[in-house]
């Protein structure tokens, strides 16, 4: 007889103990909203750019692109921002587009740029305070409404 002892089979993979995976580092809000202004911005700038190469004059060149700033413009509310859902996205977007287009009108026509930068500031702002209800965010919005208006 053979004094042998039978050889212990290997642990299979998935009775090996785990080990906890650590936890996933917490994004601050500032970043989250930072990184969604820019993922906006870029696709607004995509989208004006798309325009631009399409070649389509009925869009009507710098003078269209601030028409559409403000549509875009006379369409959002502050106070949906933050709201969840459709809703906030409706208002995220259309504050997106008519930052980005108001950049395109006042990069084709000098006479827009007093909108575009309206609109920069509030957006520079907001992104500072998250509050629409900033003295400086609110001057600077009414601003854009005001050269919006007088666009007409």
């Amino acid at each position: 007889m053979s004094s042998q002892q039978p050889a212990s089979a290997p642990i299979p993979p998935d009775a090996a103990p785990a080990f906890p995976a650590a936890p996933a580092p917490r994004k601050s809000p500032r970043t989250l909203a930072a990184a969604l202004i820019v993922g906006i911005l870029i696709g607004g700038a995509g989208v004006g750019v798309a325009w631009a190469v399409s070649g389509d004059s009925s869009a009507g060149g710098a003078a269209g692109d601030a028409r559409g700033a403000c549509h875009a413009l006379s369409g959002f509310e502050p106070s949906d921002y933050v709201a969840k859902g459709a809703k906030g996205e409706i208002a995220l977007n259309r504050f997106g587009g008519a930052l980005t287009l108001s950049a395109a009108a006042a990069a084709g026509d000098a006479q827009y740029k007093p909108l575009a930068k309206a609109l920069l500031i509030v957006q520079n702002r907001h992104a500072a305070t998250y509050d629409f209800g900033d003295s400086e965010v609110k001057k600077n919005l009414d601003k854009a409404r005001q050269i919006c208006d007088d666009l007409d």
